[in-house]
């Protein structure tokens, strides 16, 4: 009798592969809830589950029915109101239409929608899904202390727990097939000889002949026997070796404006614009650094508390935050260590002589160390001055420039996923 003991970690009352199976084959209806709830929560309310609702008609199963068969005819009445390939409308109840809509009423019946909840988890795995950082490639692999250890063959001295049962026991067999094969040899020999010699007749046998191929075969035997099962030369452990692990070293650059042209509304959308991208690069990439700036009429490097939280704000020198970041490329992430990325917003308002010297920066100093730079312009309006300053560099830079304009909170979600779609990235390998 055999016993299969299941011990994957689901949650009470719940099946992961069926789970699994369920999420796969209603992935459309549970993205597109995603996508709406994301444009529809809050600046502190991304990081959680979502109620997701799946209309009843596409949960019904495909099925076979056996027909009468045979030739039929059947007489229809005609109509006034429908023609072939008219859809019926579905019949409805008094006053309503069923499916929590409608008024109160004694007649009609309706099913309402199938809802359940994804978990924090399975919420994130769709809202980043199919994303990721455009144009990653393998810089420096120097001062890389991180290691891993990696299979190198076996050992015959080691730890317990790297044993190798499968290993060591054929080694085992191998030994005792190598020590035996001459002694099995010979016992073949004797028993086909002690057949042959049996099989005469027995005025004819030699009975010392007999008697000899006996004791040899029992002395062979015996000798096979006495060869050790497992020895312990038989022993095998894996041989696990430390070796450094490529990877590729990124920092993010989030810049926004906070200055008094920003309204609190265009904040927030800001905000969560950042907030999204700092849950994505916090899930997706182990090792990247995000520098966070804030400006007005000066910039600062702050940390994230600050840079989500804090009220100071003033007036518009955007180039302030483009020295800034340059300065501390140059200081702290050379390029030809690091992947460098910046995602900048702001409602475009500036200074008016600044827009044309925030070009120059970008264009001259920090476009040539980056590997990719995103400019969204949050406004409801026509673009700002700085739109028009920084098409050029879209057109100087195609791949590793982008610009893209979020009018209202539905906006964010589409832009994000525009800006770091997997489609036009290259990720290092």
């Amino acid at each position: 009798m055999s016993y299969i003991i299941d011990r994957r970690l689901n949650g009470k009352n719940k099946s992961m592969v069926n789970r699994q199976r369920f999420l796969r084959r209603y992935r459309h209806h549970i993205k597109r809830a995603v996508s709406d709830a994301v444009n529809k929560r809050s600046i502190m309310d991304m990081e959680r589950g979502e109620k997701i609702s799946i209309p009843t008609r596409d949960l019904n199963e495909p099925t076979f029915n056996s027909g009468q068969g045979g030739q039929r005819h059947r007489i229809f009445p005609g109509n006034k109101s429908f023609q072939e390939g008219d859809r019926l409308p579905r019949p409805q109840g008094e006053d309503g239409g069923g499916s929590g809509s409608g008024n109160a009423s004694n007649q009609g019946e309706g099913v309402d929608d199938f809802s359940f909840f994804i978990s924090k988890e399975e919420f994130l795995d769709y809202v980043f899904e199919d994303l990721a950082l455009p144009n990653m490639v393998k810089k420096s692999l120097t001062a890389m202390d991180e290691t891993a250890y990696r299979r190198a063959g076996f050992k015959s001295f080691g730890t317990p727990n790297n044993l190798s049962v499968i290993r060591s026991m054929r080694s085992a067999h191998a030994r005792r097939i190598a020590l035996s094969a001459s002694s099995r040899r010979k016992l073949k020999e004797y028993r086909a000889e002690l057949e042959e010699e049996e099989n005469k007749e027995a005025l004819i046998q030699d009975p010392e002949k007999l008697n000899f191929l006996r004791q040899e075969i029992q002395r062979l035997q015996d000798k096979i026997q006495r060869i050790p099962f497992i020895d312990t030369i038989d022993i095998k452990y894996r041989n696990l070796v430390k070796q450094p692990i490529p990877s590729s070293k990124a920092v993010m650059f989030c810049i926004m404006d906070v200055s008094g042209s920003m309204t609190q509304q265009i904040k927030d959308m800001a905000k969560r614009f950042y907030i999204l991208l700092y849950l994505f690069l916090e899930r997706n990439y182990e090792k990247i650094e995000v520098v966070f700036i804030r400006h007005h009429t000066s910039a600062k490097e702050v940390d994230e508390e600050e840079f989500f939280y804090s009220r100071e704000t003033g007036g518009t020198i955007v180039s302030s935050a483009l020295e800034l970041m340059d300065e501390i490329v140059r200081a702290r992430y050379p390029s030809s260590e690091w992947n460098v990325y910046a995602a900048q917003a702001s409602d475009g308002d500036n200074w008016d002589d600044d827009s044309p010297r925030c070009a120059e920066i970008l264009r001259n100093r920090i476009m040539p160390l980056v590997q990719y730079f995103s400019y969204i312009e949050i406004t409801p309006n026509a673009h700002q001055a700085l739109w028009y300053a920084y098409e050029n560099i879209k057109d100087t830079f195609p791949v590793s420039f982008a610009m893209e304009q979020i009018t209202g909170p539905e906006d964010i979600y589409p832009v994000f996923r525009d800006l770091f779609s997997r489609e036009m990235s290259q990720e290092a390998v």
